[in-house]
């Protein structure tokens, strides 16, 4: 990445000076689409053998990671990596660039705004490591303080740590080792009694050569940021999916002859192109949240492909992680809350017909 760009503070492409990137850059889901059979033709030794026998597949989250995406979506400065807030960032920076080489889902999400109040002081418990730290919550900024107890780490040379607030920032410096956790970190490692839901704005897929999601440059997740209310705070969701295969001849992923790299990525890039398919449609609903006609005409095609090559009858997203927190209670507009989404899926005709499967809700 061009550091230009990022000494820029405006988070506008036109006024960069870059909009035409995003005009010129391809859209996510036309990598959807087959390559050019002269493109093809070395590859053809390489490609997967399929089977005969229908499929089914259960598809559940194998791992799944937040990253806070205002933090990078307005073409911040590089991170100064000497700083603990700086390191903190560049690791996020690192574990997003890192997903443009593997074939993993997204969600944006959108949750309610909260904040550190760095005009209040933070204070310690007698005897003990419970920290009490103010905040500022909601729109209307309602001042509140939650109490956490840390643990001392490994490295740590104090009893206790010095506490350095920003607004999006808790510094912990323990003398050996020096913690950054953002606001939406904290929420996530300690209780707390805010109870919002996670909203899913978007769906998309991380495999893209260009790395534009942790850069920022993707323009349909940046047409979602941009439609979010400052009001509002806009994460990722990133979930490595484990697929499978029900079969009476067995996974096609498992024969010797699909070991090559080709292969394997051929049949990987199926199933996660048609499970992306569905859970579009589960959170977007039917209009897609304004996805074009072209890339709805697209996705048919490859759904009604995969689901020909594979012989899939159906299949079943489990979305539920055994060590769930609030911040995966998860909704959209088209789907209620809930920490436990298991959908019951089918194709027809290139569609993914979806199917919400009741079951008893995880509580805490």
């Amino acid at each position: 990445m061009s550091n230009d760009d990022d000494d820029y503070p405006d988070p506008s492409p036109e006024e960069l000076g870059i909009g035409a990137l995003f005009e010129e850059a391809p859209e996510p889901f036309h990598d959807l689409l087959a390559p050019p059979p002269d493109d093809m033709e070395e590859l053809l030794p390489l490609m997967p053998q399929r089977t005969a026998a229908p499929q089914t597949w259960v598809v559940t989250v194998a791992d799944a990671k937040f990253h806070w995406y205002d933090l990078i979506a307005g073409f911040p400065p590089v991170p100064d990596i000497r700083d603990p807030v700086g390191r903190h960032l560049r690791r996020m920076q690192f574990d997003l660039e890192a997903t443009s080489e593997k074939r993993l889902l997204y969600f944006a999400i959108s949750r309610p705004r909260v904040r550190f109040d760095p005009s209040r002081n933070t204070s310690w418990g007698f005897f003990s490591l419970k920290l009490t730290v103010p905040l500022l919550v909601g729109t209307e900024e309602k001042k509140d303080t939650l109490t956490i107890e840390l643990t001392v780490p490994f490295a740590a040379t104090l009893k206790k740590p010095t506490v350095v607030l920003t607004d999006q920032f808790i510094t912990l410096n323990w003398g050996g080792l020096i913690e950054a956790l953002s606001i939406h970190d904290l929420l996530q490692q300690f209780d707390n009694p805010y109870n919002f839901a996670s909203e899913v704005l978007y769906v998309g897929q991380t495999k893209d050569p260009q790395g534009r999601l942790a850069r920022a440059r993707l323009m349909p997740v940046q047409r979602v940021h941009q439609r979010q209310s400052e009001d509002n705070d806009m994460l990722l969701l990133i979930q490595r999916m484990n697929v499978e295969v029900m079969s009476a001849d067995g996974d096609p992923a498992e024969l010797d002859v699909n070991q090559n790299p080709v292969a394997t990525d051929m049949l990987l890039k199926d199933r996660i192109d048609v499970i992306e398919c569905a859970l579009i449609r589960y959170f977007e609903g039917p209009e897609m949240h304004g996805r074009s006609d072209k890339e709805a005409d697209i996705r048919k095609q490859r759904v009604a492909e995969v689901a020909r090559n594979n012989n899939l009858e159906s299949f079943r997203i489990d979305l539920r992680l055994e060590e769930a927190g609030k911040y995966h209670d998860l909704h959209s507009r088209h789907t209620s809350v809930s920490r436990n989404h298991v959908i019951d899926c089918r194709v027809v005709e290139g569609h993914v017909i979806v199917e919400r499967v009741p079951v008893p809700e995880k509580k805490g």
